[in-house]
Parts: C-alpha cells; structure tokens; sequence
C-alpha cells in the first residue's frame, strides 16, 4: 500500500495553509506551521506572480495532501465523481468525506487521519457488524463504525474517549463516546464539509 513517507510539516508550509496532518502536535507551539510558514526550501521566502494554472494546482494538491490521497487515486475519485449525477466538485469532496478513515477521524477516534488509516490497518474497527480494514472504503448513510469489542481497553481508545468530547462532530455524523460507536446519519451537504476548499478549482484544474 502506497503512502507519502516524508515530513508532514513541509506539506502545511508549501501549501501555505495548517492541514492538521500531525493531530495534537498542530494545535501547539511546536507546529512546524506556526514557527515558520514560509514554503519549504531556500528561495521558500521568495514572492512570484501565481496564474491561473498555479492556483488550480495548488488547489488540488491542499485537498489531495487533506485527505492523504495520492494523486493516481485522487484522479480515480475525480473520474468517478464527474461521472456521478450532480455537481462533480461536491461530489468529489462527499465521497472523500465518507472515506473510512475519514469518518473515524470525524468522529474522534483518532487524532489525525493518518492515526485513523493506521487505525482501520489494524482492523480495530467493524462496519454493520463485520470487521473492516480498508481505509477507503465508502461508507453510506446508515453505516455503523464501533471500535471492536476486543479492543476498547487498548490505550489509543482510552484517550478517544476524552478527545470525542472536545472535537466538533459533524452534523451528518452520530457519536456515542461510551460506547465508541458511531453512524453515518446522512451524505454530507457541501455547507457541512470544509469551507475553505474551493473544489471548483480541481474540475477547472482536470478540464483543461
């Protein structure tokens, strides 16, 4: 299985925004972010003129670095999105939101997706019952995500329990932090998922 390998950091410095890729560690004083925005690289610092092509790919590569999509399958997830009755830009960010890792990651089960898509890895988790342990996999409405049974003492759940009550969970979600258990209410309308991506510059960035 293909993932990025690389420090995090630098992909919040080049992209010029925080995309929380490293849980706590980003809302503290130690967020590589915080100390230095600047892009990576020694002429980091320098101004240029940025045209259309350039804001369409940077675009891209913030909500492809977001989620933790490598580019052959960010393409997948357009193609299949444009093909998808509907707007094709909210469809491509509905179906990362309902990535595996993703919901269990809004949900409050792990820090930071990268935490949830080692999580589901493990198999930690079951769906409607049956053990799970692919990271994309689409989820619908009325899908139930809990933590396995066998696995609810382990210390990484422990700590879920206090980290549910502090995160925001997303109307579209259902949690029960006692019973590290939650559902898939609905498919996210685009004013419930994050509204500083502007996905109308990814299908600009792929149409051309």
């Amino acid at each position: 299985m293909a993932r990025y390998t690389d420090p995090v950091c630098r992909l919040c410095r080049r992209e010029g925004v925080k995309l929380f890729l490293k849980g706590t560690r980003c809302y503290s004083k130690k967020c590589a972010f915080e100390r230095r925005a600047a892009p990576p690289g020694q002429h980091g610092i320098r101004r240029r003129k940025v045209g259309d092509y350039g804001l369409q790919l940077r675009e891209k590569q913030k909500i492809r670095r977001l989620y933790s999509v490598l580019e052959r399958q960010f393409r997948g997830y357009f193609d299949e999105a444009s093909s998808t009755p509907g707007v094709t830009g909210e469809n491509l960010l509905r179906m990362l939101e309902l990535r595996m890792d993703n919901v269990v990651y809004r949900m409050g089960f792990a820090a930071s997706r990268a935490e949830a898509r080692q999580m589901v890895g493990h198999a930690h988790f079951t769906v409607n019952g049956r053990v799970s342990s692919i990271p994309s996999m689409q989820l619908r409405p009325g899908d139930q995500v809990e933590v396995r049974e066998s696995h609810r003492t382990r210390e990484p759940f422990k700590e879920a329990i206090d980290l549910i009550v502090t995160r925001q969970i997303p109307e579209w979600l259902s949690v029960d932090a006692k019973k590290l258990a939650g559902s898939v209410v609905s498919a996210p309308r685009r004013d419930q998922m994050p509204m500083e991506l502007n996905e109308q510059l990814v299908v600009e960035y792929y149409s051309r």
